[in-house]
């Protein structure tokens, strides 16, 4: 089969989801563009595709075959389904996605921040879908990418390689000989856990905008986030939070990757700190801040990547203290409760297993 006669569909159009369905059309590849709001692809259905500046400052043009709000027209055709949406919305997908599934397709959570795959497939299971696709999660997004209009997206850069596992893990090869045919950079995770645990969107995204809620709200994002907002100080916040995920790994068995040595292996970006490291890597260059509070770095991190991980430490006898604490600034900023709307232990179904046992039902997806 030629990589261009796979039909995939990308679920979501917002930054990431219209840039990867535009890279994939304008590559050759048959694109279906899922939206659940019929507004928000309007322009893009009229235009029958979406204007892409890709990291080179080339101009292309991604032609769609299919521009839909209905999920069973969206995965009527397709092999390989990209969801591309804040991990908030995962268990929404899954429900409206289980009784149109086939066993012959692939999904990918792009990315699964923390548990993803373990939320989507759980879900599954309980709404009894007949089929049984391989559900796989992305260590990370696979562009720095951001929407620049109603048709319009700017991939910035590329990562060279990021890890992607299936759950179960014994379907990760099988998955993986699909989807490198339209992403060569997708590389094999030992599990869904290192997956999940390599989260480096939980380390940068919400305690940077968190420190710089100020900064957000008074110019409504108008400077550089990851240049302008890391300063030595937030980097050295951000440090902490990272030794903090990489304790809660290693209780669970697993070596995670530190934020620095990640930037090194996704950007080539080096540094003697954090802080330089993160200076260093030309693929944050010229990305805006989020121009309010009420973003998904917030909205989508916090209940998703910090409160899953936080609960895991907990439960395998590791403190999260700075976890905790960005947790709660976002509960006094949002006047929420994200412990109750958070990825728990309890809705990932993994709540007082052993460590051999966690690691036993994402091998083979059955309980003991």
């Amino acid at each position: 089969m030629k990589s261009s006669t796979i039909p995939i569909t990308v679920v979501g159009a917002g930054n990431g989801g219209k840039s990867m369905a535009a890279d994939l059309a304008a590559r050759g590849f048959r694109v279906t563009l899922y939206n659940r709001t019929a507004a928000n692809i309007e322009a893009i259905k009229l235009r029958g595709g979406i204007e892409l500046i890709d990291e080179e400052g080339r101009r292309r043009f991604g032609p769609l075959a299919c521009v839909t709000s209905s999920m069973e027209e969206a995965l009527a055709e397709a092999s390989l389904v990209m969801v591309v949406i804040p991990a908030s919305g995962h268990r929404d997908v899954a429900q409206l996605a289980a009784p149109h599934l086939r066993d012959d397709q692939i999904v990918v959570l792009n990315p699964g921040r923390t548990g993803g795959a373990l939320e989507f497939y759980g879900t599954l299971m309980q709404m009894a879908c007949p089929a049984r696709p391989i559900v796989c999660e992305a260590e990370t997004f696979l562009f720095a990418a951001r929407s620049t209009g109603p048709a319009e997206a700017h991939i910035f850069r590329t990562k060279f390689s990021v890890p992607v596992a299936a759950m179960p893990t014994r379907r990760t090869e099988e998955a993986l000989s699909l989807i490198r045919q339209a992403y060569p950079q997708f590389i094999p995770a030992p599990s869904v856990l290192h997956t999940s645990l390599n989260n480096m969107g939980a380390i940068f995204h919400p305690a940077l905008t968190l420190l710089n809620a100020g900064w957000i709200e008074s110019t409504r994002g108008s400077f550089e986030f990851y240049m302008d907002g890391v300063t030595p100080s937030t980097a050295r916040v951000l440090e902490v939070l990272d030794r903090e995920r990489v304790t809660v790994a290693a209780a669970l068995g697993i070596r995670a990757q530190t934020a620095q040595e990640w930037l090194r292996r996704a950007y080539n970006a080096q540094g003697r700190t954090l802080y330089d490291a993160m200076h260093a890597n030309s693929g944050y260059a010229g990305i805006k801040a989020p121009p309010i509070l009420d973003h998904r770095y917030i909205f989508e991190e916090i209940p998703c990547s910090l409160i899953p991980i936080t609960e895991l430490g907990h439960q395998y006898g590791v403190d999260t203290p700075t976890m905790q604490t960005m947790i709660h600034l976002a509960n006094i900023i949002h006047g929420k409760d994200y412990w109750r709307e958070g990825r728990t232990l309890d809705r990932l179904g993994v709540r007082g297993m052993s460590v051999q046992e966690l690691h036993q039902y994402v091998a083979t997806g059955e309980r003991s």
